[in-house]
């Protein structure tokens, strides 16, 4: 595995506006190697703005993207795949009526030829390469040949992120994996996270659950009004100091100097 502390990918300066209105200004973002990193932010704080730019939806109108400290231009998903990136969202785009293994490949079938000449869709062996992904790598007993409709919420979220492993992905975001899922299959999944993360596999983490970032982050990066207001480390810092960043923009060594101050003036 490479250097935990080396930066897989780096967004530096990042710009975005729509017309007058300024979604993300300056913002900065690094995300290592193998390390599992927040981002939260109150609503319209610019997290899936930041996101969509990073893989290629929105073009920033400031700044840079570097993967393994290269600068690249992503112009699509597709592209930000290429990059070894791939993003599982909120509501995980899947075909309801097709299979667990149609939807792990959905837009990337996989073919045989027949007699050495004639291509087939391979069947089998995106049957076998689904299973071996949701059952034997991800540890999560999903039917394959079952259709997606039929499936949990829970299971629903696993077979989104086996397709998204089936691209080999260096980076993985998640956009609220966990949200309107029962306590147990909520729990599935963030055992998933974790599962990725031994894998060496670094993930983006965007969630409203504090309780679930502080459970599974390395770091945590923090939006107010389209700006970083600073990236702490998870260990470091309570709840309660990241609520404050949150909502009032403040960063983490203004609310300490604060509460300081506050405990020397009551103490006097």
């Amino acid at each position: 595995m490479s250097d935990s502390n080396e930066p897989l990918v780096e967004m530096r300066g990042i710009g975005k506006r729509f017309g007058r209105i300024t979604a993300l200004e300056g913002v900065d973002l690094d995300i290592r190697n193998g390390e599992i990193m927040g981002l939260v932010g109150d609503n319209g704080a610019g997290k899936s703005t930041l996101v969509k730019t990073l893989v290629g939806i929105h073009e920033p109108d400031d700044g840079e993207i570097r993967i393994h400290g290269e600068p690249v231009t992503i112009d699509s998903p597709k592209e930000a795949q290429s990059y070894g990136i791939a993003t599982v969202y909120q509501d995980l785009a899947l075909v309801d009526q097709l299979s667990v293994d149609a939807n792990i490949f959905l837009g990337r079938v996989k073919t045989r030829k027949v007699g050495g000449l004639i291509p087939v869709i391979d069947w089998k062996g995106m049957r076998e390469e689904a299973k071996a992904t949701l059952q034997d790598r991800l540890d999560f007993d999903v039917p394959i040949d079952s259709k997606v409709e039929f499936l949990s919420g829970g299971e629903r979220q696993a077979v989104a992120i086996g397709r998204a492993l089936i691209t080999e992905p260096d980076l993985i975001i998640l956009d609220e994996p966990t949200s309107a899922l029962s306590t147990d299959a909520a729990q599935r999944v963030i055992d998933l996270v974790k599962t990725l993360r031994d894998e060496g596999i670094s993930v983006l983490l965007i969630s409203h659950s504090l309780e679930e970032i502080f459970s599974l982050t390395d770091r945590i990066t923090v939006l107010h009004s389209g700006e970083r207001v600073g990236t702490v480390t998870s260990a470091d810092v309570t709840e309660d100091e990241v609520v404050e960043m949150m909502i009032a923009g403040n960063p983490l060594d203004e609310i300490r100097a604060d509460a300081t101050d506050g405990a020397t003036t009551s103490a006097d």
